[in-house]
């Protein structure tokens, strides 16, 4: 399941090295470019909202076949996109078709013991990030050598296959909700009302995905500046040293099990921001950005899988709801963030990306200074 929901989440994250390129190729400026990367996590974050429900009244399994064909039909949407105005509508329904991780991270919760919870949770979030990260990775290699169409379209054929593993291996579930598809949405709000701890961490989540998107949705500007001559081979780097930084996550997953899952998150924001301290102070250092990397990788990995321990042990046969809340507004962070760095860098160049992350940090912080009404450190 975790390899399942890294290979899929990767599909969402293939443009960012290759934001240039496709620039080029269709020959828009670098705020026109922005709306690429936004367009598809605000897809993922609709469908959040309005398809992640469905893992608790539907059964799961068909419902991540069916998501994942149409994740293989929207990438080769994408590959073959004539132009611009295409290609934006296409990220779109890419980020609104790709619900398979999120289908099976509270797919694997529900199948965990409650003191093995968190170490579950961490699995799968290593799963999801290391897609994330290995997607750059990934694309700035094969993007340079043949081309970003040649991307989309050989993700596009990887993701028929995973529909045939999926197919042989995922075991079927029973739904949890038996009412209406309305009475399920008006569910998820009645749930995000009553839930502070959710509102919280749906919050936290926010920004550390918005800062998170902002330094890559930029990265590949700041590489091909005078100061270093390189392109999307860099970005890829850079994300595969990234991808080291997952290793840490089943261990903040055991941290959770046996501490306080609020202050795990405080300090992983904490260390985000800190993050973006060492990328501004290392505007014309190669080794610099590496080592915050690392730093910003840990902190946002870290301080999501601590989130999701939160939301997912609340309301037991309720998780794709709490999934769902969660979600939506870690990716509307994160759709807010590609946009904000984007069109930072263009007004400020790097220092603004580092300054407008680290401005989402902080805010997240302020708000953690702020303990909850009701356990206040679960």
């Amino acid at each position: 399941m975790a390899f399942a929901v890294g290979t899929a989440v990767a599909n969402i994250y293939y443009n960012q090295p290759l934001l240039d390129q496709i620039r080029a190729s269709f020959g828009v400026s670098l705020h026109e470019i922005a709306w690429i990367p936004s367009l598809t996590q605000a897809g993922y974050a609709i469908g959040m909202l309005f398809i992640v429900p469905l893992g608790d009244m539907r059964e799961r399994k068909r419902l991540v076949l069916l998501f994942s064909c149409l994740s293989a039909l929207t990438l080769a949407l994408v590959a073959c996109a004539p132009g611009f105005f295409v290609a934006a509508i296409a990220s779109l329904m890419l980020g609104l078709s790709t619900m398979t991780p999120q289908f099976l991270i509270p797919f694997a919760a529900s199948l965990a013991e409650p003191h093995e919870k968190g170490k579950v949770v961490g699995t799968m979030m290593s799963g999801l990030l290391l897609g994330i990260l290995l997607a750059r990775t990934v694309s700035g290699f094969v993007g340079a050598a043949y081309g970003w169409r040649a991307m989309f379209g050989l993700a596009s054929a990887f993701q028929v296959l995973l529909v045939i593993l999926l197919a042989f291996t995922l075991p079927k579930s029973e739904p949890s909700y038996h009412g209406k598809y309305l009475g399920l949405l008006q569910s998820v709000l009645r749930i995000f009302k009553e839930q502070t701890i959710l509102r919280e961490a749906s919050f936290f989540g926010a920004m550390l995905f918005g800062a998170f998107s902002a330094f890559w949705a930029t990265l590949i500007y700041l590489m091909q500046t005078p100061t270093f001559h390189l392109g999307a081979r860099a970005v890829g780097i850079y994300g595969l040293l990234g991808a080291v930084a997952a290793g840490f996550t089943p261990v903040v997953g055991g941290l959770v099990d046996r501490h306080p899952a609020r202050k795990v998150t405080g300090i992983m924001m904490a260390l985000t921001l800190f993050s973006f301290l060492v990328f501004g102070l290392s505007a014309s250092s190669l080794v610099g950005i590496g080592i915050g990397v690392i730093l910003m990788d840990v902190g946002v990995q870290g301080g999501h899988v601590s989130n999701q321990s939160r939301i997912l042990s609340l309301i037991p046969g309720a998780q794709s709801r709490l999934q769902t809340a969660y979600m939506f507004f870690y990716f509307l962070g994160g759709a807010i963030g590609s946009y904000l760095g984007t069109v930072s860098f263009g007004h400020y160049g790097w220092s603004g990306v580092c300054c407008s992350a680290g401005l989402l940090m902080v805010l997240g912080l302020l708000r953690y200074s702020i303990p909850t009404r009701k356990h206040p450190q679960v």
